[in-house]
């Protein structure tokens, strides 16, 4: 059937049921659509004078940001101007469908989180030629399937193979007994045979599935992915990622990073970062010449302390707060950010900037969170993990708003990705006092501009510096 011909209800109601049902079908497949506002027009006209390359990585960060679940097409319509527009409800801009510069790095900034959280990693799988994105961290077990290559967490909830056949089999056959309702409690979600490819969903009483698979001048290569229903709200979005990665006949050459996998050597999978077992990490924040704003339990107990490199002594410490003041070797990088006078109130949206493993190496990351209250204390709800303790938390004026003070001791990924949790803070109040106490009067801003996530890590990143303990 060709794109924007006749669909029926129940056709369209399938297409939009769900994140991965209906996927990445094709560039030019569209319902058909109203006439579009000047609103979107402007928009669409702003994507296009993008670059490709530029109008691709967009769509790619969005599918990574849960916001988009289209073809990496570069193609601009009404998914694309509705994702952008979540970007935007986040920064609080205008939902004209344009995506500013500091909204495109904050967009950037958090897939490349997600991407990272997850293990993202592009491979060429040697069984069956296709290049194809694996999330190493929820599929670390490499082995051979049937008729290709095959991925599996360490549980066995989720298991993706890749396929090729060359023999009598058809795309058309194929697909109509991938269709067939011969299992038991199986159910079709989704289905769609285009002339070089097809697309398959559906669920069974505890799992779900997808299934895509493509003609070729090489004959039939596709790739299907398993998973627990209960895994869903985690690996759906890591399927849409996966399928925009797939690349049933490369061309052209593999992006740099491209790993070439075999059932012998497990490539795909990167090397885990080398954490020597005598070290321990925190997040420190500089607010005046030589002294850093930390968590104790950042720095409790060390038999050395690095911020940044450089050695660094304890000159405070506030078992009632759990702050703790650092001396510097040599002035920390950055300037102070200004303190927010009062505690930000539950559900109020901030930034926390922590520290985390990016490639085997300690960078800078920001992270999403929301204010709580915890009986009469402040606390955060964020998608921390170990080495994070001390992360500074930031308003949307990018006033500093509190400082995390517990420990994130346990490394719980969910499908590859931090779950988000409770955390205790100290708040602007105690944080004054802490600063009072080395004599530093922390600066005031009464700002009511709303910055996005972009501006606010551009504001205060210089000042947040890594902790290294020795243990």
């Amino acid at each position: 059937m060709a794109a924007g011909s006749g669909f029926s209800r129940k056709a369209r109601r399938l297409l939009l049921a769900g994140p991965v049902a209906g996927l990445l079908l094709a560039p030019g497949f569209a319902l058909a659509q109203p006439a579009p506002s000047p609103q979107m027009v402007a928009a669409q006209t702003a994507f296009e004078a993008l670059p490709e390359a530029e109008r691709k990585a967009i769509q790619t960060d969005l599918i990574w940001a849960g916001l988009f679940n289209g073809a990496v097409s570069g193609s601009f319509g009404p998914l694309t101007f509705r994702a952008i527009n979540g970007v935007k409800v986040g920064s609080r801009g205008a939902p004209d469908g344009i995506l500013a510069p500091t909204e495109r790095r904050a967009l950037a900034q958090r897939a490349a989180a997600a991407r990272e959280a997850a293990g993202f990693r592009i491979v060429t799988d040697e069984r069956t030629g296709v290049r194809i994105g694996i999330p190493t961290r929820l599929l670390p077990r490499r082995d051979a399937a049937p008729s290709g290559g095959r991925w599996q967490s360490e549980d066995g909830r989720v298991t993706l193979d890749t396929s090729t056949s060359s023999g009598g089999d058809t795309l058309e056959g194929l697909f109509e007994r991938a269709t067939s309702a011969t299992v038991a409690g199986r159910k079709i979600t989704y289905k769609l045979l285009r002339p070089d490819f097809f697309v398959v969903t559906g669920e069974t009483p505890t799992g779900r599935f997808y299934r895509r698979l493509s003609a070729g001048p090489g004959g039939l290569r596709g790739f299907s992915i398993g998973y627990d229903k209960a895994l869903a709200p985690s690996v759906d979005k890591l399927v849409i990622a996966i399928a925009a990665s797939f690349e049933p006949f490369p061309s052209g050459p593999a992006p740099a990073g491209t790993a070439v996998a075999s059932a012998a050597t497990p490539a795909a999978a990167a090397p885990p970062p080398v954490v020597r077992p005598t070290e321990r990490y925190g997040v420190g924040l500089a607010v005046s010449g030589r002294l850093v704003l930390t968590a104790a339990a950042a720095i409790d107990p060390c038999k050395w302390l690095k911020v940044s490199g450089r050695a660094a002594t304890l000159r405070l410490k506030d078992d009632a707060s759990g702050l703790a003041l650092l001396d510097v070797e040599g002035a920390p990088a950055g300037g102070t950010p200004s303190l927010r006078s009062d505690a930000p109130g539950a559900g109020e949206s901030v930034v926390l900037v922590a520290y985390g493993d990016t490639g085997g190496a300690r960078a800078a990351m920001a992270l999403p969170g929301q204010a709580l209250r915890i009986g009469t204390g402040d606390a955060v709800f964020a998608p921390l993990q170990p080495g994070q303790a001390g992360s500074p938390v930031f308003d949307r004026q990018g006033r500093l708003a509190g400082l995390v003070t517990a420990n994130p001791a346990d490394k719980v990924l969910i499908a590859g990705v931090a779950p988000q949790r409770a955390y205790a803070t100290a708040g602007p109040a105690a944080i004054k006092a802490m600063l009072g106490k080395a004599n530093v009067t922390p600066a005031a801003d009464s700002s009511a501009e709303q910055l996005s996530t972009g501006a606010v890590v551009e504001k205060v990143a210089k000042s947040v510096l890594p902790i290294a303990c020795g243990l």
